[in-house]
């Protein structure tokens, strides 16, 4: 019955693997950092199997009894004077059914000056999106496999156009106790415009990921590697301000081999005390690296670090991540046990 539901579980995700990344779909905030410590391991963690209810947005197999009656509220001052939240909550009614999640994600895009086509001023207008999400998990029978979906009803309001969507997330997670190893598969954003914003409908940001991590045995740090974007091969693309130039002045456009490509599916995180009252995260997104970086100059584009400490019963945390070396985003995060 588990390799029935595995291999079927798999083909599903094979069969919808043909979406795209970038600025070729709507309702980009979904893919939007959920927590500051997400952000503080690159940005993509999908095997925290704790207390932290807000990893549950990102993968709904996460969903245990330990996130019983916890509220976390995260906020990120993000680029361009855009800012967004999470916000998220379980509840064990009993061990049996297993916990509950609700979770939501919400984005202000600020205020714009409008003006028509003979360029009057046709004043200012804002634009926000917002998700709520619904999730629940089980155990596969009595093995270290649990399954996880996550139900989600999204708004999108930009200027006078608006828009409604439904997805689901579906996930697949491993817990092997004996040696602390987790691995999950997840399927995110599988849905579809319901209402669009002018008549023609576009496609939602759908992603298949694999994450891994594990607590090292005689060290205190749980190592976190994540691939993202695997529905997209390949990822890279050519970035033409490093082509290059023979002594005739002939350009080549920049060549990307399998480990280029490779590498920037690869998000790699490593927590320093994960079940102590203080941590200490570091991250790397090499897709952020490469993409951002500027051509022959360190700008430490992709390194995000931040840390954690709980007082009494709650936990605050907090991460910088850096952009590019005109733009970083600070992300804040409180985590309240209701207990």
């Amino acid at each position: 019955m588990l390799r029935k539901i595995i291999t079927i579980f798999c083909l599903f995700t094979g069969v919808l693997a043909n979406a795209q990344v970038g600025g070729e779909t709507t309702y980009q905030f979904l893919n939007l950092v959920s927590s500051p410590r997400q952000a503080a391991l690159g940005g993509k963690v999908l095997t925290n199997v704790d207390y932290d209810v807000t990893q549950a947005l990102y993968n709904p197999a996460t969903i245990n009894v330990d996130m019983d009656n916890q509220l976390a509220v995260n906020y990120t001052n993000y680029l361009g004077g855009i800012s967004y939240g999470t916000a998220a909550y379980a509840y064990t009614l009993d061990r049996r059914t297993q916990t509950f999640h609700i979770g939501m994600t919400y984005i202000n895009y600020g205020s714009f000056d409008g003006y028509d086509e003979n360029g009057i001023s046709t004043g200012t207008f804002t634009g926000n999106e917002a998700a709520l999400s619904f999730g629940y998990a089980a155990q596969i029978g009595y093995s270290d496999f649990y399954f996880g979906a996550n139900i989600k009803l999204i708004t999108s309001k930009l200027e006078q156009y608006n828009s409604f969507g439904a997805a689901t997330d579906l996930s697949v997670l491993y817990i092997n106790e004996d040696i602390d190893f987790n691995a999950s598969l997840v399927v995110r954003n599988f849905g579809a415009q319901i209402t669009t914003y002018a008549g023609l409908k576009e496609k939602i940001p759908f992603e298949v990921a694999f994450g891994m991590s594990q607590t090292l045995e005689h060290v205190p740090i749980r190592w976190h590697i994540t691939f993202e974007n695997l529905q997209d091969w390949p990822i890279a693309r050519p970035n033409p301000a490093r082509a290059a130039s023979d002594l005739g002045g002939n350009q080549s456009s920049e060549k990307i081999g399998f480990l280029g490509q490779v590498i920037r599916h690869t998000i790699l995180g490593a927590e320093l005390f994960p079940d102590k009252g203080f941590n200490i995260r570091l991250g790397y997104n090499f897709r952020r690296s490469e993409e951002l970086r500027i051509v022959e100059q360190r700008n430490f584009s992709g390194l995000s670090a931040g840390f954690s400490i709980k007082l009494n019963k709650m936990r605050f945390s907090y991460t910088h991540a850096k952009y590019t070396s005109a733009a970083n985003a600070s992300f804040f995060g409180l985590q309240i046990d209701l207990q």
